[in-house]
C-alpha cells in the first residue's frame, strides 16, 4: 500500500535546501556552488560549499566553517576556489566580507584579504595571482590604511544620522554607504596587499548595483573594462558608458564606448580578445527599450546584433569557447531559458529550455546550468546531448540529488499553461496550479496571485517567498496573469501599459476571471486575489474599481497606493517615465493612476502587509492603505514587520506570513471548514 503524501506548507519550504550558481573547474569535472539551509527554530540560515562532479559520483562539502560562505569561483588553473565568507579565523573575526581561497581536494581555507571597507564581488585574473574585486571605499582617502582608519572612526561615532546631497542614497532595502563609492581593486593571493585602480579619479561602479557583471578583465590581464555612470549627478535611471583600466601601477582610464541616450552594461571580453561584447538599451527611444546584444571592435566600431530577436538578453554574458557564439539567460513566454546566439548569422538558439534557468557555466566543453520550474527548486545539470534549435531533443543529467527525499514525501499540483482574449483583444497567458489530486468534479476556491513589477512575469519556476505549490496544497486553483506590461512576452506587449497604469492589466485579470469562473470545478462564491509590490498595487486599484462582492477579499502585500507619496521610494526618478509626468506638473494624471484616488468605492476587505525596510515601496504606503480601509469601515488587518524589507526573508516570519495569509482568506471564505 502507497503511503499518503503530506500536504506541502511554509515549514517543509523552509526545510528545503538551496543550491546557489555553479562555478565549473578548468577541465569541466568539477563544480562548486553554494548550498543554504535554514533552521525554523533557530530563526537561520547557514551556507556552505559543496563539490559536484560533472562526470558522476556523490556530492561532497567543502566548507563546514562559515556562516554564509558564497559566491565562490574556481581558479583558472584549478588549484583554488575563491569565496566570500565572514568567518573568524587566528582570532581575528571578519566584520567585513573577505575573500577567502580553499584547495578543491579541501583542508582549511584560507582568508585571502583584510579589506577594511569589504569586499562585494570578485573575479580572477587569468594568471590566477591576482582577484578583482569590488568595495565601497571613501573617495578621498589613499591606501588601506586611510580606508580602514576611516571605517573605524565611522563605527565608533555617536550620531546615527544620515547625511546626503546625492540624488541616489538608499536601493531596495539598505542606505548606499555614506560617503562612500564602489570602485574596483586588485588583490594579490601570495601577499595580500590591494590596490584600488581607481584612487586618485573620479570613476566609480552604478551604485545601484555594483556586481561582478559591471566590469570584466581582459584575456592577457592587462585591462578591465567596466560600466560607469558618466553624469555628475548619479541617478538610478541614468545612463551608463564603458571605460577601460589598464591594471599596471597608476595604469590609465579612458573611456571607450559613450553615446547620448544609450546604456551599455554588462561587458565581456572573448577569449582572443579581438571583442567585447555588452548589453546596449537605447533610452533615449524610450525607457522600456528592451537590452539587446551588442559587440564592439578594437577599432572601436560597435553594433547591435540582436535588434530582430525580440527577446530580452540579461547578464551575464559569456563567449563560447570558440568565440563565434555568446551566451546568456533570456525570458521566452513565461519561461527563462540558457540561449546561444550566434553572432555571424544573429540567430539565437535554445540550449536549455526551462522552465526557469538562473544561472549556467561552461568550461572544457562542459556545460552546466542552475535550473527550477513550479514542480521543483533548484537543480544543477550537465549537458550531454545538445537539442534541436528550440532546445528540443536535449539530454541533460542532472549531477545532484538535493532535496529528492524531502520531495518524495509530497503530493504537488500540476500547472496548465492557458492562453486566452484579454485586453484589446489579444492574447494573454496564464498559469494554473492545481491542488493536489485535483478532481474536476468538484468545486474550488479561486487564488489569483498577481506578479509584481510590472514589468515582469510569472512563469514555471520555483518562487521561495510566494510559492504556488504551498498556496495550491491548501485546496486553491491558484492562477497567475501574465498582463500586459509583463515581461517576455515582446517590447510592444511590455510597453503597452505606458502612461496609463491599471488599465490593461485590469481588464486582463478580469478577463481570467470571467474565464475560471465558467469551469465547471470553479466555486463562484470563492475567489480571491492577493498579490505583492505591483500585484500589491494592483489589488488596491481593484477594490477601487471592481464592484463589491466578486472577490471575497483581497491580499496586499508591500504594495504601491499613492504614487505622489510614492514619490519617498529608492527609484522616484522614474516615476515620470511611466506615468506620463511629475505629480507636481500634471496631478490630475497621477491621481488617475493611483489606487489612493478611488477610496471612495473600496469595501472588499483586505489583509495589508509590508516591511518597515521596504525602500522601494516605502511602508507609509501599506499603513496609509490600511489606516484607509479603517477609517472607512472596511474590514482590514495589518501584518507588519519592522525587521523586513520589500521580501519576508526570515523563516520565523515566513511562517508569520504564510499562517496570516491563510488565515485571512478562510476568515472570508463562506465555503471553509472551520473547527
Amino acid at each position: 500500500m502507497t503511503a499518503k503524501k503530506a500536504r506541502f506548507d511554509v515549514n517543509d519550504l523552509w526545510a528545503l535546501e538551496r543550491l546557489g550558481a555553479p562555478s565549473l573547474s578548468p577541465d569541466g569535472a568539477q563544480a562548486v556552488a553554494s548550498l543554504t539551509r535554514y533552521d525554523m527554530e533557530k530563526n537561520q540560515g547557514q551556507s556552505g560549499l559543496v563539490l559536484l562532479s560533472t562526470l558522476g559520483g556523490a556530492m561532497r562539502p567543502l566548507t563546514h566553517c562559515g556562516e554564509k560562505d558564497g559566491a565562490p569561483l574556481w581558479s583558472p588553473q584549478g588549484d583554488l576556489i575563491a569565496f566570500i565568507a565572514r568567518r573568524e579565523q587566528q582570532g581575528q573575526k571578519d566584520e567585513q566580507p573577505q575573500l577567502y581561497v580553499i584547495p578543491p581536494d579541501g583542508g582549511e581555507a584560507r582568508r585571502v584579504s583584510e579589506m577594511p571597507t569589504g569586499v562585494k564581488a570578485f573575479k580572477w585574473f587569468p594568471d590566477g595571482k591576482r582577484i578583482a574585486f569590488i568595495s565601497w571605499v571613501w573617495p578621498g582617502l589613499k591606501g588601506a590604511a586611510a580606508q580602514a582608519k576611516a571605517m573605524q572612526a565611522h563605527k565608533e561615532r555617536k550620531a546615527s544620522g544620515y547625511v546626503t546631497s546625492e540624488a541616489q542614497y538608499r536601493f531596495w532595502d539598505h542606505q548606499l554607504p555614506m560617503g562612500r563609492v564602489a570602485r574596483l581593486h586588485v588583490l594579490d593571493i601570495a601577499t595580500g596587499k590591494t590596490r584600488d585602480l581607481f584612487e586618485g579619479t573620479d570613476y566609480e561602479l552604478p551604485r545601484a548595483e555594483p556586481e561582478a557583471h559591471r566590469f570584466d578583465i581582459s584575456p592577457d590581464g592587462k585591462r578591465i573594462v567596466f560600466a560607469f555612470d558618466p553624469a555628475a549627478e548619479k541617478r538610478i535611471d541614468n545612463c551608463l558608458a564603458l571605460a577601460e583600466v589598464e591594471v599596471r601601477s597608476n595604469g590609465a582610464i579612458r573611456v571607450i564606448l559613450q553615446e547620448d541616450g544609450w546604456d551599455f552594461t554588462a561587458p565581456a571580453y572573448s577569449h582572443a580578445g579581438q571583442h567585447l561584447a555588452f548589453l546596449a538599451s537605447h533610452q533615449g527611444r524610450k525607457h522600456t527599450a528592451p537590452r539587446q546584444l551588442a559587440v564592439l571592435d578594437t577599432q572601436g566600431h560597435w553594433a547591435v546584433l540582436s535588434e530582430d530577436w525580440d527577446r530580452e538578453p540579461e547578464a551575464p554574458l559569456l563567449w563560447d569557447e570558440d568565440d563565434l557564439g555568446l551566451l546568456c539567460c533570456a525570458e521566452e513566454q513565461g519561461r527563462r531559458h540558457l540561449w546561444r546566439f550566434d553572432v555571424k548569422s544573429c540567430a539565437a538558439f535554445v540550449l536549455f529550455r526551462g522552465g526557469h534557468a538562473a544561472s549556467f557555466g561552461l568550461e572544457a566543453g562542459t556545460l552546466v546550468v542552475n535550473h527550477d520550474g513550479v514542480q521543483h527548486p533548484s537543480r544543477i545539470s550537465v549537458l550531454e546531448v545538445e537539442g534541436d534549435e528550440e532546445g528540443h531533443g536535449a539530454q541533460w543529467r542532472r549531477i545532484e540529488n538535493v532535496n529528492d527525499q524531502q520531495l518524495a514525501g509530497h503530493a504537488f499540483g500540476r500547472e496548465e499553461e492557458v492562453w486566452f482574449k484579454g485586453a484589446n483583444g489579444e492574447q494573454v497567458q496564464m498559469w494554473l496550479i492545481h491542488p493536489p489530486g485535483f478532481n474536476p468534479r468538484r468545486k474550488y476556491p479561486l487564488l489569483h496571485v498577481i506578479h509584481g513589477g510590472p514589468h515582469t512575469a510569472f512563469g514555471d519556476s520555483w518562487h521561495w517567498r510566494w510559492n504556488h505549490q504551498a498556496f495550491a496544497a491548501q485546496g486553491y486553483v491558484v492562477a497567475c496573469v501574465n498582463y500586459h506590461g509583463s515581461s517576455s512576452f515582446g517590447e510592444r506587449f511590455l510597453d503597452s501599459i505606458t502612461h496609463r497604469w491599471g488599465e490593461l492589466e485590469l481588464q486582463d485579470i478580469e478577463a481570467a476571471t470571467d474565464l475560471l469562473l465558467k469551469k465547471p470545478w470553479a466555486d463562484k462564491r470563492r475567489v480571491f486575489a492577493t498579490g505583492g509590490s505591483y500585484g500589491g498595487y494592483m489589488v488596491a486599484w481593484m477594490n477601487g474599481h471592481v464592484k463589491p462582492g466578486r472577490y471575497q477579499a483581497y491580499v496586499c502585500h508591500a504594495g504601491c497606493y499613492d504614487w505622489q507619496a510614492m514619490f519617498a521610494d529608492d527609484a522616484y526618478t522614474y516615476h515620470a517615465r511611466e506615468l506620463g509626468a511629475n505629480y507636481w506638473d500634471d496631478p490630475a494624471r497621477i491621481a488617475a493612476q493611483s489606487p489612493h484616488a478611488f477610496a471612495q468605492h473600496m469595501k472588499t476587505p483586505t489583509l495589508v502587509v509590508h516591511g518597515a525596510l521596504d525602500y522601494r515601496v516605502p511602508d507609509a504606503q501599506g499603513l496609509a492603505y490600511y489606516n484607509t480601509l479603517k477609517a472607512r469601515g472596511v474590514d482590514a488587518r495589518l501584518l507588519w514587520f519592522p525587521d523586513e524589507n520589500h521580501w519576508i526573508l526570515k523563516p520565523r516570519n515566513s511562517q508569520l506570513w504564510y499562517g496570516e495569509f491563510f488565515a485571512w482568506l478562510e476568515r472570508h471564505d463562506p465555503g471553509a471548514r472551520r473547527s
